[in-house]
């Protein structure tokens, strides 16, 4: 009996063996299906492409090609057709480091539930790409094709397709542009901005830009319109409102009537050196209606809109950006100062301060211009300052009432406009108005007033 029992456990030991050996016959035989490699799995051109379709966390979308790509659900959906280029980058050459060949327990892999499925048609041909775990150690993700292996992939797919819909629109684009030849303001603003060239009308060579204004030409300041322009061209046009727009959401939104357009004509230049390029663009903004309404004025609680020509995408801006472009009237834009001469071209100042009369006049000596006063060498320094600081609080067409504070006639070196007579008149006890030219400009700050009649002071009195 006892041996009967030694026999029993001996052939028991000896089956526990055999199912070992087997065990580890198997793992050995799975130790060999995984390797390293450096294969391409897969080559998909792009043009070839003609359906796309994914499901990954942000959501589930699909796109089909008739001509151009179109968003299945939603055919007027703007398709930016780069993005989905971008997207099919991933699979012309898609390239692996490891496979796992004939892999079963996809779970250990993240791809029983993949994180993104992934469908491409391409002609004939039908594609499946799943996307599972990342792994840490050799910092890829696990994909499967549907061939039975398990791949881990050179580049990972999933940051391109874990997106949502409003990234892949085709987005306006304001156009680039290297210079501004027109610019024409309507709704709140209505005048025209022209680019000249020749400037045959003031002693600035830098004044390129006119607006035209009750048949007058009024000269800009080139930094205040070449800084309205940036404005434009830096607008972010991301925040979609509609894609769609319906004459409904253009009242909605204030786009039926909008506050104002802004049109302007552009040139871009050629780099292989061949004639520039024309174009032309126009920009509508508007708050809402209940804002117009209301007239908010306050930055944090504007709401405003934008729109590119006849585009059927309505854009949210900023309160900030809104304010910068209503800013665009012909006194925003225009020179702020009295006088806006390069002081070094100054060759001559006639001076009436309290019923007196002075001149102080320029020698060239050199190649410096040195400045007299009865033919006694002066410094200018606050003269100049005080002349630069005369600026506009505020434009005005009234007429002078008070008294003359001060009139200067200054003589300029330039054939365009070789004088300028300012005068400034006592206007309340904050500004004083001046009138250039014969025609009131402008008020200006008394203190700018007082510091130009002590420059003076400080000249004839010493």
């Amino acid at each position: 009996m006892n041996r009967t029992k030694r026999l029993y456990v001996l052939l028991g030991v000896l089956m526990i063996c055999c199912v070992l050996t087997l065990g580890v016959s198997k793992y050995e035989e799975r130790k060999e299906k995984i390797r390293n490699s450096d294969e391409i799995i897969m080559e998909l051109k792009s043009e070839d492409v003609t359906s796309v379709s994914w499901e990954c966390g942000s959501g589930t979308f699909a796109f089909h090609k008739d001509e151009t790509w179109l968003y299945d659900d939603d055919e007027n959906f703007p398709v930016n057709e780069e993005k989905i280029g971008g997207l099919l980058e991933n699979f012309e050459s898609l390239g692996v480091s490891f496979i796992i060949e004939d892999a079963e327990n996809l779970s250990q892999y993240g791809l029983d539930d993949p994180l993104c499925k992934i469908k491409i048609a391409a002609g004939e041909e039908n594609y499946e790409i799943s996307l599972g775990n990342y792994s840490e150690m050799d910092e890829e993700r696990y994909v499967s094709v549907g061939d039975g292996n398990v791949y881990l992939v050179q580049e990972d797919p999933l940051n391109a397709f874990d997106i949502e819909l409003s990234e892949m629109i085709q987005h306006d684009e304001i156009p680039k542009f290297d210079s501004v030849t027109e610019i024409e303001f309507a709704g709140s603003e209505n005048y025209k901005a022209v680019y000249k060239e020749d400037n045959k009308i003031t002693y600035s060579e830098e004044d390129v830009f006119f607006a035209e204004e009750d048949g007058e030409e009024i000269p800009l300041d080139t930094e205040n319109v070449d800084r309205y322009m940036e404005v434009i061209s830096e607008l972010n046009l991301t925040d979609y409102v509609s894609y769609n727009v319906t004459d409904d959401e253009l009242k909605a939104y204030g786009l039926d009537k909008p506050d104002l357009d802004v049109s302007f004509k552009y040139r871009v230049s050629d780099d292989e050196g061949g004639e520039e390029q024309e174009g032309t663009a126009t920009l509508h903004i508007s708050r809402g209606p209940k804002e117009k309404e209301e007239d908010t004025d306050q930055e944090e609680e504007i709401t405003a809109y934008a729109r590119i020509g006849e585009s059927k995408i309505i854009y949210k801006i900023s309160g900030l950006d809104y304010e910068d472009l209503m800013e665009a009237s012909c006194s925003d834009l225009r020179h702020q100062e009295v006088i806006w001469a390069d002081f070094d071209d100054i060759i001559k100042a006639e001076i009436t301060l309290e019923d007196k009369e002075y001149e102080l006049t320029v020698k060239e000596e050199g190649k410096e211009n040195v400045w007299y006063y009865q033919e006694k060498e002066i410094n200018t320094d606050e003269l100049r300052d005080a002349l630069n600081s005369l600026s506009a609080a505020e434009f005005t067409e009234k007429e002078p009432a008070g008294k003359e504070e001060i009139s200067l006639t200054l003589q300029i070196d330039n054939e365009n406009q070789p004088e300028v007579r300012i005068e400034l008149y006592r206007y309340d006890g904050n500004n004083c108005l001046a009138v250039v030219d014969g025609n009131p400009l402008s008020l200006v700050n008394r203190s700018y007033a007082v510091d130009l009649i002590e420059a003076v002071n400080a000249i004839v009195l010493n």
